[in-house]
Order: structure tokens, then sequence, then C-alpha cells
């Protein structure tokens, strides 16, 4: 008989819908009469290993409830990325606390600390059930349609874009805005969702699966700016050259880093600061403006996908039903099964570690700098319902009388 003790944490960059995940963990485990005790681990894997523990089971479904509905990590994340010993450390203590299934909602990171922790419980011969949960805003999991996370993410993104296409369309300019996403480009492409007219913005999207030339990108704008009298770009923060740097390292000069040695590819502002100026500078256009949409687009509340919600919630009791029932450990996918619904399945933990999707070749424009219809089609249903719209007056022109004869 297991030892009634479970223990959940939360990884990586925060999310509007993680809490939903969290939540369906401890309220799914209530149903079980094996469960003695939810714990939660605060800042993830680091205080899993400090032994920072908060008692779940003594949370009211009320409050889980509204915490649910709330975006950000509730337990706080951390960007540690565990090494072999480090994973040791937390399997002594999850033993040491005679716990006997952990859930780790996170990303690509998160999976390969679940698969390492399972193989040191394995080797030990402990009974440890290892289920690794899906998050993640950037959509880049292997093995899954999309992420809890991703749909809201795109949701804010596709209505920023609308606003300032908007904005741009009133005081005529170029606009650049600067989308997360690092490797894939899923995110950036949801600017596209934001379009009503054919002439409105983004006239262009600048994604990772596609080398960024800097000639080509100022032909691009210069042809869009004289077509339009003005330029509405999205622009993914992990473009690169054909060498795969990227861009931002090559204009700039100092860059920070993250923990994982990661060069801060949007975090700062820099590459739209950059881009603007090679602009100005290239294509003497005055009215340049940029923005970096950074932690804008991770947690922004009163902008989340119902649906997001939904699945997110699912994947957290999905995962504790795949560990009460089955007998491996493994990561919860998301399934997409007709048009719109999905089911879930448990991947194993080395189809996901450690791996990162990229965008289909088949929701990217020929163009390279627009997506198909396809992607459209994919991407519509996860934003969720009540989508705002935008109208626009019809010009009925008045017939110019100053200097009309008489």
């Amino acid at each position: 008989m297991p030892s009634g003790k479970i223990l959940v944490a939360q990884g990586g960059g925060p999310t509007a819908v993680i809490n939903q995940s969290l939540a369906g963990v401890a309220l799914e485990a209530r149903r079980f009469r094996n469960v003695e005790r939810v714990y939660g681990a605060l800042h993830g894997v680091r205080g899993i290993v400090n032994e920072e523990f908060v008692d779940l089971t003594q949370e009211t479904s009320h409050n889980l409830e509204l915490v649910a509905n709330t975006p950000s990590s509730a337990l706080g994340s951390t960007r540690d990325k565990p090494d072999l010993k480090y994973c040791q450390e937390i399997f002594q203590v999850l033993r040491a606390h005679e716990i006997e299934h952990f859930f780790y909602i996170g990303g690509n990171d998160s999976s390969d600390t679940v698969r390492i922790v399972s193989l040191e419980a394995q080797k030990a011969g402990y009974p440890l059930r290892c289920i690794h949960i899906p998050k993640t805003i950037d959509n880049d999991l292997v093995g899954n349609d999309h992420t809890p996370g991703f749909p809201s993410a795109a949701r804010f993104v596709a209505q920023a874009f609308a606003g300032a296409n908007l904005d741009n369309a009133s005081l005529p300019g170029v606009y650049v805005g600067v989308v997360m996403g690092r490797h894939a480009g899923f995110l950036t492409a949801a600017s596209a969702l934001g379009k009503k007219f054919p002439e409105d913005g983004p006239h262009l999207i600048y994604l990772p699966e596609r080398t960024f030339v800097l000639e080509k990108f100022l032909a691009d704008v210069k042809a869009t700016y004289e077509r339009y009298g003005r330029c509405v770009i999205a622009v993914s923060e992990g473009i690169h050259d054909t060498s795969g740097v990227p861009v931002a390292t090559l204009l700039a000069k100092n860059l920070e880093h993250d923990a994982h040695g990661n060069v801060q590819l949007s975090g700062t502002g820099a590459l739209a600061d950059l881009l603007c100026e090679e602009i100005k500078s290239k294509l003497n256009i005055r009215r340049v403006r940029g923005d970096t949409f950074g932690y804008l687009q991770r947690s922004f509340i009163g902008c989340v996908s119902d649906v997001d919600q939904r699945e997110a919630r699912e994947v957290g009791e999905k995962a504790v039903q795949f560990a009460m029932w089955g007998n491996r450990d493994g990561s919860v996918a998301i399934k997409r099964t007709g048009f719109y619904s999905v089911d879930y399945e448990l991947l194993a933990l080395d189809e996901v570690a450690g791996k990162t999707r990229v965008m289909e070749d088949e929701f990217i424009a020929a163009s390279g700098t627009d997506i198909t219809d396809a992607f459209r089609m994919y991407l519509r249903p996860l934003l969720g319902s009540g989508m705002p719209d935008a109208f626009r007056l019809r010009h009925n022109p008045v017939v110019k009388m100053r200097n009309a004869p008489r």
C-alpha cells in the first residue's frame, strides 16, 4: 500500500493557467482514499532540496478554485536546471518524506528533471511514481498538439497586435513587436490572428524557423511601407542568422544571460531597439516604435482562454489518474481529436525530455514572413470564446468645394 503522500511542484516561466493544473492535481488526488497528504514544494525543485513544503491538503476546495483562476505560479517557481547530482538530492528528500507520487508542472527542462529522478528511484528500488505535467507558453513540447499556457499567451499576443495595428493605422509609421518563444515561433505567429482586414498588421512576421537576413528584412519593411504607408512587424526573440547565431547577439555588444546560460533574447528590449534603429538609419523613416512584450504575455490577468483553463485543469487531473491507475512514469500529452476536442495520453519521459518542437513547415507561408490558413485553423479554437473584434468606418468621401468652380 502506498504511503499516501504526494508532492507537486511548478517550474519554469509562469503562465495564466498553471494554477489550474496545480488545483487539478490537488483536488483529483483527494478523490483517492489512499492519499493522505498532498504537499506543494515552494519554488520548484529548489524548494524540494531545501525541504520547503506546504500542506495543500489543508487548503479548502473553494480557495483552490480561486487560486486556479489566478495567473502565475501559486507555489512559486525556479529557473534551476538540475543535473544528476541535483536530481539525486531531490530523490533523497522525496524518500525521506516517504513521498511516492511526484508531479512536476513545467516545460522541457522540467520533463528532463522528472526523467532523471524517475531513473534514480528505479535504481534504488524505491516505489516512486513520477509524472510530468506539460506547461509552456512557447508551445515547444514534443508529442503535444499544444501545451497549456500557450493558448492564453497566444490570445494576449493576438489582441495586443490587433491594438497595435489600430494605433499604427491612426498614426502611420513602423511598429516592431518582439515576442517570446526562443526557438519556436508559435507565439509570434499568433499575432496574425488579430488581423481582420487584408491590409491590417502584422504585415510581416519573422520566426526562428526561418533564417533572418537583415538586408532582406529592410527590403521587406521598405516595400510594405511604400504599399500601405505604414508597417506593423511581429518578431520572435529567437530569430537568427544562417549560422544559427541570435540576431540580438549580432547587433548588440552587451547582453544578459539567464541561469541556464541562455542569452536574454527579449527581456531587455535590446532586439526591438536595435531593429528600430536599423530601420531609422537605413530606410530614413522617422516614426519607428518598438515594444518588447516580455513578461506581459505570460500571466496577463483578464486575458485567459477558457479552452486553456479547461485543458490545464484536465492535464493535472489526468496526471493523478495515470499515476494512481497506471504502472509507469511519463509525461501527460494533449492530443487533438476532431474539430475541436482533445484527449490525453501518457508519453514515455525520454520521448519529451530535453527535446524542442518547432513550427511545422505547413504553418509557415512560402514568403517566410507570414503564416498559412492551416495555422489559423490550428490556433483559432485554442484562443477560446469571446475574442474581441475591431471595426472601422466606411469612408464615404465628401466632394471638395473650396476650389470648385462656381
